[in-house]
């Protein structure tokens, strides 16, 4: 029997309130769920090879609009070759945290998600044909959502075949946290990933192939909801498997195709491991209100020493480095608040230019007020805000539908801010798949009926749109094709147009800034 949790007892878990389900994640059809295809290993892809290459040249094209600079480093060098890597990190902004891993490292990836993600309309399509394979969560069993029986073999059958891709070399992607949050530190570890990367060491060592490591990584998003907003994703330093963690028992039953649980002295010193470094590569603060003043006094420090943070990734480090170095901050978990004038100070003017839509990106060079609009920066928003205009008709044509669908759903949706970015990309990413062939149809038929005005437009003659509609096929095939490069030129317009948007907005604001608020915010700053 499924064991339920009412609404009254909601909360409790391991001392923890279970995370609020989205209707979609309430829904559960096991039948479809244990249907869902098996990865192979023995390929360059864990799924379709066709399919694959497709969705991750897609998703490219789709992130390149959704965010307005993406950077990424690593402590050691990434390789596609070698042993299987399990990638860990925070989990604030839904589907955005996997891919921009999965876009920024070498490799192929075996992927574990929510069972939903393989059983929607649409995104279920594609996610079978990549091998996803489906998880049930703590928060979904204890809903009653399905039995102890169903998510222990559904689990154990997922866990098994990602721990056999990586043990095979591809990399995967698991989040401790167990599910996507909106605080500005790291919850409760859960040892799922932990678990699986020591089946992937036994099978591994059952194979005779490298062990596996396990890679904590850093996602860095500006502000996660917005569209256009900056991203960094960094690799940290490895932590490496040996033999000694892999009992020959574990050995011996995962080769013949079984489940043995590792020690759990060995899964908790492993989880422990992971928790002392990958808060590290996160906020790691009591609240965003203090993440957000720890940023402009980075952004002050800097400017005073004439070396401004001039991207988001230097912005990250730059605020690591002191809240690390603030006197008598804490070292616990969850991180417990700083303390100090000069924090609250920070976090009183941080908060006055965020409800502004300002940060410390709108000081000026000296880091003493706010800054003028920078005439520099006109000619290259002159043309961007011409090349929109120019393309604005194909444009509304090839993106309007998608903006409308991604704008409602990611603001209507019952699974909070961390999966509004999350809808925006969806509807980008199928809305091309499945708009852009009728709207190149449309302007197709457009381009056959007005042709020989077009050709005049051109200067090429008639004859090259022939006087049938036979003789006029390639004609047709070539305007077909051609709107396609062109919907995608018009949505990277789109977006640079809406960077000159932002930029004139935030002018506009500091020039208009309340004066009593302008001197208030001088005088806080000049005493950072």
């Amino acid at each position: 029997m499924a064991t339920i949790v009412t609404e009254e007892e909601e909360m409790v878990h391991n001392g923890e309130h279970l995370p609020i389900l989205s209707a979609s994640a309430k829904r559960m059809r096991i039948d479809k769920l244990l249907a869902a295809p098996l990865p192979t290993y023995t390929g360059s892809v864990p799924g379709s090879w066709l399919w694959t290459h497709v969705a991750f040249w897609m998703c490219r094209r789709v992130s390149s609009v959704q965010f307005r600079t993406t950077s990424s480093t690593s402590v050691t060098p990434l390789t596609v070759d070698g042993a299987g890597a399990m990638c860990c990190g925070w989990h604030t902004n839904g589907l955005m945290d996997p891919l921009g891993i999965f876009l920024n490292h070498p490799k192929q990836f075996v992927v574990g998600a929510r069972h939903d993600l393989v059983t929607r309309p649409l995104l279920g399509w594609w996610t079978r044909r990549l091998a996803v394979q489906p998880v049930v969560r703590k928060a979904e069993l204890l809903r009653g959502g399905c039995s102890e029986e169903e998510a222990s073999h559904l689990n154990g059958r997922s866990l098994l075949a990602l721990s056999n891709g990586i043990a095979h070399g591809f990399g995967c992607v698991l989040f401790p946290e167990g599910t996507s949050h909106d605080k500005s530190h790291m919850i409760r570890f859960k040892t799922g990933p932990i678990r699986t990367v020591l089946a992937a060491a036994a099978l591994a060592k059952a194979n005779d192939l490298p062990l596996p490591h396990l890679i904590p990584v850093g996602l860095h998003f500006r502000r996660r909801e917005h569209f256009r907003t900056d991203q960094f994703i960094e690799f940290g330093n490895p932590i490496v498997l040996n033999d000694d963690m892999v009992p020959d028992e574990m050995v011996q039953a995962v080769a013949s195709g079984g489940w043995e649980e590792p020690p759990e002295a060995i899964v908790h010193e492993i989880r422990d491991r992971l928790q002392a470094v990958l808060p590290h590569q996160t906020p790691d603060t009591a609240t965003w209100a203090e993440h957000r003043a720890l940023h402009l006094i980075a952004h002050v420090e800097a400017r005073r020493e004439g070396q401004p943070l001039k991207t988001w990734e230097d912005e990250v480090l730059a605020a690591r480095r002191l809240r690390d170095n603030w006197p008598g901050r804490s070292e616990d978990f969850p991180p417990r608040p700083i303390e100090g004038d000069r924090i609250k100070m920070a976090s009183e003017a941080a908060e006055l230019l965020d409800r502004r839509g300002l940060d410390g990106r709108d000081l000026n060079a000296d880091g003493t007020g706010l800054r003028r609009a920078r005439l520099s920066h006109a000619p290259v928003a002159l043309v961007h805000t011409t090349l929109f205009l120019c393309l604005f008709p194909l444009a509304l044509t090839s993106l309007g539908l998608q903006i409308l669908l991604g704008r409602l759903l990611g603001d209507s949706t019952d699974e909070g801010l961390d999966a509004r970015t999350s809808y925006q990309f969806l509807a980008a990413f199928f809305g091309s798949m499945l708009i852009w062939p009728f709207v190149a149809a449309m302007w197709t038929a457009g381009a056959w009926v007005n042709r020989v005005a077009l050709l005049d437009i051109v200067s090429l003659p008639t004859m090259w749109a022939g006087s049938t509609l036979a003789d006029s096929v390639p004609f047709l095939l070539a305007v077909y094709v051609g709107c396609f490069p062109l919907f995608w030129l018009s949505g990277k317009s789109f977006a640079w147009a809406w960077d000159v948007w932002v930029d004139g907005r935030k002018a506009w604001r500091r020039r208009t800034f309340n004066r009593e608020d302008r001197t208030r915010l001088e005088a806080m700053i000049g005493r950072l």
